[in-house]
């Protein structure tokens, strides 16, 4: 990344068809989009660098085991098809969907049906995995085994699921071992109350404490981008989950890409 006075120059592919804000700049290359980000007075140079990565639609595709449990375990809970209409799912935490489920079946909100209600789909997740033709999205692999052989890169978890189901998905496609900590649904049902969360954890694992301007924030949803800025952190979106390009970029994450599958453009650009 180039240095122009108090700023970084990073770059991010730029969505067609939408207008640029007034801080970003088109290049002659049409495919790119340059955003100068503020930096404050001593952070231009950082010693280390966290990666938090959410896990469905940015580091793996399920083949929809995630969802397909959520519809057993209200089909089961309560009878029926297991209807979701009106439930949003991607990009919420998992104790935040079992609670609008809850809503809309008229279920009493309390520790203990929402325990229940999760266990059954975790139970129901396990055997959704196998069953299903899911994948690790294109570059991430690469990515993660260069960001875990740098000493400068700490890679961790800010997902919206359970620990249990995070593993029970980063175990099937052989990716759990990259992430020694994360932040959870078991922490808090808002996503925008994990950042938190994953520093402290950043802290106690490493020994190393993280501004926010260190902190990297990668996710497929608006949600994602949202929770990122929520503790300052920057924020990468990528379009390989169920949302579209045009709709990540509303939210203004600082770099947008269509998927990671060109590991050498987007080390370069992120500087990773």
């Amino acid at each position: 990344m180039g240095r122009y006075g108090r700023g970084i120059l990073s770059f991010r592919a730029k969505p067609r068809n939408l207008s640029l804000p007034a801080n970003l700049h088109e290049s002659s290359d049409s495919s790119t989009t340059f955003r100068v980000r503020e930096t404050p007075l001593g952070m231009t140079k950082v010693q280390k660098r966290l990666l938090l990565w959410d896990i469905d639609g940015t580091l793996i595709s399920t083949g929809a085991a995630g969802q397909r449990a959520i519809v057993l375990a209200t089909a089961q809970r309560f009878g029926g098809s297991g209807d979701l209409e009106g439930v949003e799912i991607a990009g919420r935490t998992d104790s935040g969907i079992a609670h609008q489920i809850l809503v809309k079946h008229g279920e009493p909100i309390t520790e203990e049906s929402m325990r229940t209600f999760l266990d059954v789909y975790l139970e129901l997740l396990a055997h959704e995995l196998p069953r299903s033709k899911g994948q690790v999205l294109p570059g991430v692999l690469k990515l993660l085994q260069r960001a875990e052989s740098r000493p400068d890169t700490i890679l961790g978890l800010l997902t919206g699921n359970l620990r249990r189901g995070a593993k029970l998905k980063l175990q099937h496609y052989q990716l759990w071992h990259f992430f020694a900590f994360g932040a959870f649904a078991d922490d808090h049902h808002d996503r925008n109350e994990l950042g938190a969360f994953a520093l402290t954890r950043a802290q106690e694992t490493t020994g190393a404490k993280f501004l926010p301007a260190q902190v990297d924030v990668i996710g497929d949803t608006g949600h994602d981008i949202t929770c990122g800025k929520a503790f300052g952190a920057r924020t990468i979106a990528i379009a390989t989950g169920s949302w579209p390009r045009e709709r990540l970029a509303e939210y203004a994450p600082d770099f947008l890409f269509n998927d990671l599958s060109n590991v050498d453009d987007v080390s370069a650009t992120l500087g990773w």
